[in-house]
C-alpha cells in the first residue's frame, strides 16, 4: 500500500499569545454556561502569556482513517472500519507517537512527531489572539461539534470556511487531537488549579475537540484531555507536526513545551 505525503501548512514563527488573561475567565464561563462547564476548568487556561515558536509545519487535516491502514497493516494494528477519508479516532498517544515515528522512517522525513500545545495554539490563533480558528464569534456550520447533530466523523477537510489564519483545517471539531505535551498548570496559574488531573485517562494535552464536544471545546485556548477509555467514542485523533523545511532540526524530535498543558 502507498504511503500518501502529508499535505503539510508552513506555520511562520512569531509569537502566540497564549491561554487566557485571570481576569477574563469568568466572563468566558459566563459566555459559555450553557454548556455546564463548570468556571474551574477554564482557570487551566491562565495566565496569558506571550510565546515565542520558531517556524514548523502542521499537517493541514488530521490523519485519516486511509493513512493510518498503511500503518495498521505494516505493524499489525487492527484496521480501522470508518470511511477511509475521515479522521482515524481510537488511538492511544503511544500509537500516534509511533505513526509518527513509523511514517518519518518510511518517508525519510525524520523530524515527523505530535505538535506541542503552544505550536497547536499558535496554528489555531495565528497573530491575533482569535478565539476560534476562523475568528472571534462561534458560527454553527465552520465545525463539526455536537451542534450539527452528525453524532460521528465528517471527511477532513469538510469545512474550509473554519480554515485557522495559516489555512490548516479542522482544528475545531471532528477529533480531539493529540500533542506531545504533558499536562501541568502554565507558569503562574491561579489557585487551585491542579498540579495533575489523575482522573485522566492519558496525561497528554489534547486540543480542538471532537465531533461529540460543545463550542466551548473549540476555542483556541481550551486545554482538554482524554477523560474517557473509550478513545473512539470520544473522538481522539491525531494531527503531524514537523519542523519547518530545510532547518538543521528536521531530523530531531523537540521535547514536549516546556509550559506543559492538558
Amino acid at each position: 500500500m502507498r504511503i500518501e505525503p502529508v499535505d503539510w501548512v508552513e506555520i511562520p514563527a512569531g509569537v502566540v499569545r497564549r491561554g487566557t488573561p485571570a481576569d477574563d475567565i469568568p466572563l468566558v464561563a459566563e459566555r459559555y454556561a450553557d454548556t455546564g462547564v463548570p468556571v474551574e476548568w477554564y482557570l487551566k487556561e491562565a495566565p496569558s502569556t506571550e510565546i515565542r515558536l520558531p517556524a514548523f509545519r502542521l499537517a493541514r487535516t488530521p490523519v485519516t482513517v486511509g493513512q493510518w491502514s498503511v500503518f495498521a497493516a505494516a505493524t499489525g494494528r487492527p484496521a480501522p472500519t470508518a470511511p477511509y477519508d475521515h479522521p482515524v479516532t481510537g488511538v492511544s498517544w503511544e500509537a500516534a507517537s509511533a505513526y509518527c515515528r513509523w511514517l518519518g522512517e518510511r518517508s525519510g522525513d525524520a523530524g515527523v512527531r505530535l505538535p506541542t500545545e503552544d505550536e497547536w495554539e499558535r496554528a489555531a490563533r495565528g497573530d491575533d489572539g482569535r478565539e476560534f480558528p476562523w475568528g472571534d464569534e462561534y458560527r454553527t456550520g465552520l465545525a463539526n461539534l455536537v451542534d450539527l447533530g452528525i453524532g460521528t466523523t465528517t471527511p477532513v477537510g469538510s469545512f474550509p470556511d473554519g480554515a485557522g489564519p495559516f489555512g490548516v483545517l479542522d482544528m475545531a471539531g471532528n477529533v480531539d487531537e493529540w500533542t506531545s505535551t504533558l499536562y501541568a498548570p502554565y507558569p503562574g496559574a491561579p489557585t487551585g488549579v491542579p498540579l495533575v488531573e489523575d482522573w485522566a485517562f492519558d496525561p497528554h494535552i489534547t486540543r480542538g475537540g471532537a465531533f461529540r464536544h460543545d463550542r466551548d471545546l473549540a476555542r483556541c485556548a481550551r486545554r482538554h484531555s482524554a477523560y474517557e477509555e473509550d478513545l473512539a467514542a470520544i473522538g481522539v485523533g491525531l494531527r503531524l507536526a514537523a519542523p519547518a523545511a530545510g532547518t538543521a532540526s528536521a531530523s530531531a524530535s523537540p521535547s514536549a513545551s516546556a509550559s506543559a498543558s492538558a
